[in-house]
Parts: structure tokens; sequence; C-alpha cells
């Protein structure tokens, strides 16, 4: 199972970006997709999920700027970034918890990253 992420980019402050992600590989079912991102000397942290209900979490520093969108059933997940802000700089992965057809478990799969930089 593999993600690829894309749409990352240089923008400058109050601009805006999309994130794609798309999973591919022997998927029988992803359960749940989100997102993460990892700043320069820092920890990798949580920015948003969307569940195969549709439900969404948002962490609140993004909260009314970033939107989580997919189709899990296409085993796509886009991130929809407004209003940047500089202190958005980073790396940004993709992340899902798939049944493949020969699993009896979820497993968390991660892509490669994007890299965004908001700056004048």
């Amino acid at each position: 199972v593999q993600l690829v992420e894309s749409g990352g980019g240089l923008v400058q402050p109050g601009g805006s970006l999309r994130l794609s992600c798309a999973a591919s590989g022997s998927i029988r079912r992803i359960n749940a997709m989100g997102w993460y991102r990892q700043a320069p000397g820092n920890q990798r942290e949580l920015v948003a999920t969307v569940t195969s209900s549709g439900r969404t979490n948002i962490v609140e520093s993004v909260k009314g700027r970033f939107t989580i969108s997919g189709d899990l059933a296409k085993n796509t997940v886009y991130l929809q970034m407004n209003s940047l802000k500089p202190e958005d700089t980073a790396d940004y992965y993709c992340n899902a918890a798939v049944l493949e057809w020969r699993g009896s478990t979820y497993m968390t799969v991660w892509g490669q990253g994007t890299q965004v930089t908001v700056s004048s």
C-alpha cells in the first residue's frame, strides 16, 4: 500500500493551498485518513482526520482555516488550507488506517510528505 501526497509549495501569508493524498495498492478498506505536519526541529503533529463515516477532526490551531475532506471509498483525502501563516510552514504527511485484502487487522500507512512553505 502506498500513499502519495501532492499540492505543496511556496505561498505568501494569507494565501491558500490544497493538498491531495491518494492511496493505492491491495486495499480492502480504509477506516480513516488524516494529515499530520512536522516543522523543522519539532515533533510530527496531528492536523486533521476524517473517518469512513465522514466524521472529521481538526486541531484548534488550524480550525476555521483548514478543511479536511475525502472519499475514503476512493482512497483519497484532501486538505484545503486557507489564510496560511508562516507558522504553518512544515512538511505535511498523509496517513491512513488501511485493511489490506490479505490482512486481518488495520495497519497505519504514511506518505512521503509534501513541503509547505509560507513566506513573503
